[in-house]
């Protein structure tokens, strides 16, 4: 069965930062523990309620998606067995489906966005302005509608609680530079592209979805944190869709549908989510695990 677990308690163990999802712990070596809890974060605001096994099924998909693009950009896991990490005493069940061990890298600090079809706020953005992220988009696209090309929309890496927001490439080399924001820009494609592709062949769209990079200590890139999963990308089951609408979706878009319902400012705190939205999230979230990499967790 999937365990439920709303925040890591391991102690001995430094702990160096609680994000929306993730929970990560220091460990010698230049090694880090990432523990996917089940909190879930819509609108950048963490709601109060888990959904049981989520950070399980995220961990599983990354894991999985992380070892069939080794080949187009290294990653940060290292395999490393949870037994000789975690402080005697702990629940190894709770963690054994959640928690990797992985490299300590230095953040690259971009949301590195790959965009294949116009929806979410780049579908707000073209409204607005006929561009996304400094990119001329064709007149006349609607909602959903795929792009010509796959395109890199990068976003500011807020801090829990505040909203991302879309910046243009040349933004990002302000930040880090230009061989760094190249290297991500054409890894963030690339990634996505491959990825598509898989999906495609499953009856699965990913329409977009994010990434984040880190360097070592001799600046080499890694992708890191988590990988195509159902937080961090849109999954569209490709006989359900049509331009036009908001498509149906195998990720947390169930719930950002709910939310948009209620009368919330989409500020902290976020309200209680019923349990029939809590159960059909799971359920997405399982069904994109199956269907994408054949994992079902018993």
């Amino acid at each position: 069965m999937p365990t439920t677990l709303l925040q890591s308690n391991l102690p001995g163990l430094e702990l160096i930062h609680r994000g929306k999802v993730r929970d990560v712990h220091a460990l010698s070596g230049n090694r880090l523990l990432i523990v996917a809890t089940d909190r879930l974060s819509a609108f950048d605001v963490v709601l109060p309620d888990p959904i049981p096994g989520k950070g399980e099924m995220l961990t599983q998909i990354s894991n999985f998606w992380f070892g069939k693009t080794a080949h187009i950009v290294p990653n940060h896991l290292l395999h490393t067995p949870l037994e000789e990490v975690l402080p005697p005493g702990t629940d190894l069940q709770l963690y054994r489906k959640r928690a990797v061990v992985t490299k300590r890298l230095k953040p690259v600090p971009v949301e590195a966005i790959a965009r294949g079809y116009l929806i979410g706020s780049g579908w707000k953005d073209y409204q607005a302005n006929g561009s996304l992220c400094g990119i001329k988009l064709p007149a006349g696209l609607r909602q959903a509608e795929q792009l010509p090309q796959p395109i890199f929309t990068p976003s500011t890496k807020a801090a829990v609680g505040d909203h991302d927001e879309n910046v243009s490439f040349d933004a990002v080399v302000a930040a880090v530079g230009k061989d760094l924001a190249e290297h991500v820009r054409d890894a963030t494609l690339a990634i996505y592209k491959w990825a598509a592709a898989y999906a495609a062949e499953r009856g699965i769209i990913i329409a977009d979805t994010k990434f984040e990079f880190g360097t070592d200590e001799d600046g080499k890139l890694y992708v890191m944190d988590e990988m195509l999963t159902p937080d961090s990308s849109r999954f569209w089951p490709a006989d359900q869709y049509q331009v036009g609408i908001s498509p149906p979706s195998y990720d947390k878009q169930f719930v950002r549908d709910y939310l948009e319902t209620l009368d919330w400012n989409k500020q902290a705190p976020g309200p209680q989510i019923p349990a029939q939205v809590i159960a059909g999230t799971s359920a997405k979230y399982a069904e994109a695990l199956q269907r994408l990499a054949g994992i079902t967790l018993e």
